[in-house]
């Protein structure tokens, strides 16, 4: 039978990009895999198979139920399960650590869900979790938003007294960033955001919500902490305190792109290679990913095409990096006179400006940059732009080697970003 000696693992029907078996191998469990399985599979796995624990999702986490002999009374409100462990008889015992996981997620962010009018989108598994919790919270009012249910996405914005929404569709999730499932600027009373998908860090939906100032919470906490809450069923012990952060820090540096705006001539390119080498990241290069588009360099594509449609292929290329985790990003001179670039890149990414004194500026091969005091004119016109988008300021005013350090540093010790 397929997957007949995996001990511990992730069911689903396709999961290409799940971060479970990390999660898992880093509270221990080594014996983690992921289980693909089409629907006509699932019932010779449930019933044949040796499993001592696992994990269920997508599409699964109402169809294994008939198979368990026990579940939760928290699963059975929920009317779905997360999470299954064979007893030492032979039987499998159902629960929902997600409902866990959600209440960390909301409760890490400041999201208070007594007394608010709650909006949960999707009508899946995760939707059941959140709408239950909210019902436990004490939440004045729950809405579900489906395609085709009576509260749906044609009428949904008559909700007008909505003050906390949480995204349960998978809506955003990479490969297919960029996309929102609501338009929050429907609702004028809302507080807070939270969504479930975790990769990208910063959905299109968390984005508005930040841009706003509202409370925003994205799905990488919930989905540590209820895993770490299965570990803990799976062997019947307690996990360390604090063990829910410590994988959240590392994930996060490990996903996290590093990326670099500044001046043209600033040292980006520069900084980046050793960043690269100092983090064992990845480099891209925004300028790089152009030119072997185009199958021209920068200067001739200015030259042929103009700066407006240089423009737009830039936009294309921070789309395409913006995407990616766990990369060091070198950026063009201009790339912040568009905010959807900004957007794309703040989406896995923390944006670090690179300073650097305008008599220092390298001019070799800038298109924009034909005297010192044109240079001045363009720094004058960015300076702001690269300050609001910065989560950190650096000045490149040393080796390149320790100012990659310093970056490194700054980006490692932050909580979060």
């Amino acid at each position: 039978m397929k997957n007949k000696h995996i001990k511990f693992g992730l069911l689903g029907q396709r999961l290409p990009y799940s971060f479970s078996p990390e999660i898992h191998g880093l509270l221990g469990n080594r014996d983690y895999a992921l289980i693909e399985l089409e629907p006509s599979e699932l019932e010779e796995f449930m019933r044949e198979g040796s499993f001592l624990g696992i994990n269920v999702t997508i599409p699964y986490k109402k169809a294994v139920i008939p198979y368990l002999s026990e579940i939760s009374e928290r699963a059975g409100r929920i009317g779905s399960v997360n999470t299954i462990v064979r007893r030492s008889d032979g039987s499998l015992y159902g629960d929902n650590t997600d409902y866990l996981g959600l209440s960390y997620l909301l409760s890490h962010a400041g999201i208070d869900i007594k007394g608010e009018q709650v909006l949960i989108l999707g009508s899946g598994g995760t939707s059941l979790t959140a709408r239950t919790l909210c019902e436990d919270l004490g939440a004045a009012s729950i809405g579900i938003v489906s395609r085709s249910g009576s509260l749906n996405y044609d009428n949904v914005s008559e909700r007008q007294d909505t003050t906390v929404i949480i995204n349960t569709t998978p809506v955003g999730t990479y490969p297919d960033n960029g996309k929102a499932p609501i338009d929050i600027n429907q609702f004028p009373r809302l507080k807070a955001v939270a969504d479930v998908i975790y990769n990208p860090r910063r959905t299109r939906l968390i984005s508005a919500a930040e841009e706003k100032g509202l409370r925003a919470a994205s799905g990488l906490r919930m989905l540590i902490a209820q895993a770490v809450y299965a570990h803990e069923l799976f062997f019947g012990t307690k996990a360390p305190e604090g063990i829910i952060e410590d994988i959240y820090k590392r994930l996060k540096n490990r996903l996290l792109d590093i990326c670099l705006i500044g001046m043209p001539g600033c040292g980006k390119s520069t900084i980046a290679r050793e960043l690269s080498r100092l983090c064992a990241k990845e480099l891209l290069d925004t300028d790089s990913v152009i030119e072997q588009e185009a199958g021209r360099t920068i200067p001739e594509i200015f030259e042929t095409f103009g700066e407006e449609h240089f423009r737009v292929l830039e936009t294309e290329a921070c789309r395409a990096c913006g995407k990616e985790t766990g990369k060091v990003i070198a950026t063009g001179g201009g790339v912040v006179l568009r905010p959807e670039n900004m957007l794309a890149l703040k989406q896995n990414g923390v944006i670090v400006f690179l300073e650097r004194e305008l008599s220092e500026l390298s001019m070799d091969g800038r298109p924009l940059s034909k005297s010192r005091e044109e240079l001045s004119r363009i720094y004058e016109a960015r300076i702001d732009k690269y300050r609001a988008y910065a989560d950190i300021v650096i000045e490149n005013e040393d080796e390149p080697s320790l100012v990659a350090e310093r970056i490194r540093d700054r980006v490692y010790e932050a909580a979060d970003y």
